[in-house]
């Protein structure tokens, strides 16, 4: 089998895609291979936005999130059992 070679500009972008993750290129590699550079990237690029807006707006803890869901699912089989009859 022939050992795998990356381009110049493939390892200038495995190393910024590294560098956005806050991984290793070594360790981001696994998923370019798995993925592709165009979908890694992207991944990337979402997670760290979802991060500095969960880091903005703040965040719920998740024991208030299922009481609010278990609540609101409640509510929708009392209508539904209403509606019925």
């Amino acid at each position: 089998m022939k050992p795998l070679a990356l381009s110049p500009a493939e390892q200038h972008r495995l190393e910024k895609l590294a560098r956005n993750a806050g991984r290793s290129p070594r360790s981001m590699m696994r998923f370019v291979l798995r993925d592709g550079f165009e979908y890694s990237e992207w991944q990337v690029r979402e997670s760290n936005a979802a991060e500095t807006e969960a880091r903005r707006l703040g965040t719920i803890p998740n024991a208030e999130v299922r009481r609010v869901a278990k609540a609101a699912i409640e509510a929708a089989r009392g209508r539904r059992r209403r509606n019925a009859a």
